[in-house]
Formats: structure tokens, sequence, C-alpha cells
């Protein structure tokens, strides 16, 4: 039961944070400023070269259109170069305080389609307070799903951070609170914890709360290092509580072989890992290591071929979903879909899953699926991605059946062991 009630807290929360129909939702953030006014006003202006900005490399007024800036960021875009936006301003003067306002609006992005900002628009200003000014920055957008809306909260609030430290003379820090590796080890003992009662309130249900969060960093890991192999400079790792882990690569994909390889990676990675549990559990019921390595192990090969497995589910928003949509064009999708969903059902029969645990679990892959229509959003690459050649998909594809087919055996040797 307890299983249970975690994957509907799981499937509600991946509907809220990915899928939940927001509709138009505006961001404000408020800071105190006390600078010298010709110091903050230049700063504040966007046609200024926002050298306080950490994201910002250039942003300059282009020839001929005053109102019109081109801004170069630090982030690349899928080539590797600095990805730039042609933003469009509008100023005006705030009539109870004489001090200006500005609203933008992006027309053009190097990296994304056009139609990603479509509905969105920023303004900024700034109003007296008792010591000193109140900058207020201000983001509207149509969102689906509480995720990017938290991030555009949390980008603004390092951008205000930066702002801060410029005009207060001081150095910003280069990593934002989330990225901080105490910040993802608190998380990551969060989500533990968390974790902890669903698996009961003991020592053993600590035990696989734990192997569970090792289980997550491993997957993770397999991303990051997928990521790293594709050339991308810097990779992070997200926690979030009960959902698991996000891994970030530094620049957008560049082909179809890049997404369905890292995506892989997750569960590739982790396969490496199961025929070394293996053996500790070998040595453990054989004598040569203490018993109890053999009974923890043997419930970490369950825990971790389960992980992994569910995250090649052929649906869109998991990894055997995205490694699905890159390897088979059109209709061919669906046979790759029944064929691996097939794979996991008889996994199911195979462990002496009844019949109707079988059909209540295709019943929420299925809801899962209608879900995960949504997920996608507007953020769609300006170019097409690079196609894969026919030993790439044929590689991608032999990879995404090996994972499923070990972390499945491991899942069938775990619970014959368990269970016999």
């Amino acid at each position: 039961m307890s299983v249970l009630v975690l994957l509907g807290v799981n499937l509600g929360l991946l509907w809220l944070l990915m899928a939940a129909p927001l509709g138009r939702r505006t961001v404000t953030v408020r800071c105190r400023v006390n600078a010298e006014p010709q110091r903050l006003r230049h700063a504040l202006d966007p046609r200024n070269d926002a050298e306080w900005n950490p994201a910002i490399a250039t942003s300059s007024a282009i020839a001929g259109s005053p109102l019109m800036i081109r801004r170069s960021f630090n982030h690349p875009d899928r080539r590797g170069r600095p990805i730039t936006r042609t933003v469009e301003i509008a100023e005006s003067i705030e009539t109870a305080t004489g001090n200006p306002a500005y609203d933008l609006r992006i027309v053009d992005d190097s990296a994304l389609d056009a139609g990603f900002w479509a509905d969105f628009h920023e303004h900024r200003a700034l109003s007296p307070s008792a010591d000193g000014n109140e900058l207020v920055i201000t983001q509207t957008d149509h969102y689906r799903g509480l995720a990017f809306l938290a991030f555009r909260y949390f980008s603004l609030r390092r951008e205000i951070a930066a702002l801060q430290a410029y005009l207060e003379r001081r150095r910003a820090c280069s990593t934002g609170f989330l990225e901080s590796p105490a910040t993802q080890a608190a998380l990551a003992l969060l989500s533990t914890l968390m974790l902890w009662p669903f698996f009961g309130l003991t020592v053993n249900g600590l035990i696989l709360s734990t192997l569970l969060t090792i289980v997550i960093v491993l997957h993770e890991l397999g991303h990051m290092v997928a990521y790293r192999a594709f050339g991308h400079e810097r990779v992070r790792m997200i926690f979030v509580p009960l959902l698991g882990g996000i891994a970030i690569g530094g620049r957008p994909y560049n082909s179809h072989f890049e997404v369905a390889t890292c995506a892989l990676m997750g569960a590739g990675l982790s396969a490496f890992f199961v025929p070394i549990v293996m053996l500790l559990q070998d040595f453990g019921s054989s004598g040569v290591l203490p018993a109890v390595v053999g009974d923890v192990s043997v419930v970490a090969l369950l825990i971790l071929g389960a992980f992994n497995l569910l995250n090649l589910l052929p649906m869109d928003r998991f990894d055997g979903g995205q490694v699905l949509r890159q390897i088979f064009p059109g209709r061919m999708r669906a046979a790759g879909s029944f064929c691996i969903t097939l794979v996991i059902l008889w996994i199911g029969w195979r462990i002496g899953l009844p019949a109707n645990a079988l059909i209540a679990a295709l019943a929420v892959f299925t809801l899962m699926s209608l879900m995960s229509a949504g997920f996608g959003g507007r953020a769609k690459p300006r170019e097409a991605l690079d196609e894969m050649k026919p030993a790439e998909r044929l590689m991608a594809g032999f990879g995404l059946y090996a994972a499923v087919a070990i972390h499945g055996f491991a899942i069938v040797k775990a619970c014959d062991i368990l269970f016999r």
C-alpha cells in the first residue's frame, strides 16, 4: 500500500510540476537598493553594457534602432557559440517619481524558436522607499507546470543578487544557491528522510530510502557523464525531494543521437553496477563477506533494477520515451513502445505479479502517457537537430534494449532470492 501511495504522490507532483495549466502568470522580485543615482540608473537601463549581470557577455543597441538591443549570453548554443537575443525596449518615465521604467520583449533568439517568447514580457521600474529606492522586476509569461515558473523566479533572484553586489562594489557569487554542493547534499538528505516513512519508520526503512537515494545519484551521474562525453563544459544535478534528481547539461542538444545517448546513459551507467552488486550478494551468501552484505546487496539490486526500469518506460518525459522518440520515426515509435511494454509486462509476470496488478500498471502507464502529452511546452529549438545516422540509430536501439534486459534481469534475480 505504501508503494501505491508513493506512486500516487509522485504522479501528482509530476503533473503539478510539468503539466498543470497555470495560464498567464507574473513573477515579481523586489529589492531595496541604496546606491548613487547615476550608477543605479546606468545599471537599470538595458541599453547599457550590463557588466553586472553574470549571464550577459555583451549588450549593445542595434544601429539605426535605438530601442532594439542585441544581447550575447555566456551560455553556449548547440554549436558552442554564445546565445544571442534581440530585445525590443519601451522606455517610460514614472510621473509620480520621475524614475525611468522599461518594458522588454524578446523578438529573436538564436537558440529557441520565436514562439517560445510569444507571451513573454518583462517590466523594470524604480520607486522611492524610506531607505533608498526599491527596484521591482516582473516577468509575465504563459506557463504550464510549476517547474519553469520556479526556474524563472530563482533566475530573477540571482540577477537581483548580482545587481546588488555590483552597486555595493563587491564580487557577486558565481554559483547559485540551488547549484551549490551543500544545497544539493541537503536536498539529498531531505529526500532520503521524506522517503523513509513510505518504507516504514524503522532501521530497515531508513536503509531502503538511503539505497534509493544512492541509486538516484548513480542514475543522474550517468546522464552527467554522457553530457561531458558530448563536450558540455558545465554539467550539474538538481535534487528534487520525492521525485529524484535532474541532470542539466551546459548547452542545448545538437543531434538526435546526443539526445538518445544522454537519456539512455542514466540507466546505462547503472547497468554496469548490476554485476558488481550481484557479486557482492554472492560473496555475502557464500560467507566470503558478512551475511549482512548479501542481504543489503539483494535489496539494492532490486531497487537498482526497478528504478532504472521505471525510467525506461516508453513515455515522453521518461528516459525510455526520449530514446524511442529519437530512434523510431513516425509510426515505428508505436511498435518500439509496444515491444518495450511487452518486455516489462513479461518481467512483471515472471516475478509473480497477479494479472489484475499488471492491468492496473498498464492503466497507470496510459494515464502517465496522456499526462506527458503536455509536458513538451513551447521550448523548441530554432533549427532542427542533426539527424541520426543508421549506425547511430542501431547503436542507440541496441543500447535501449540491453539496458531493459539488464535491469529486468536484476529485478528477476533479486525477486528469486527474496521470495524463493
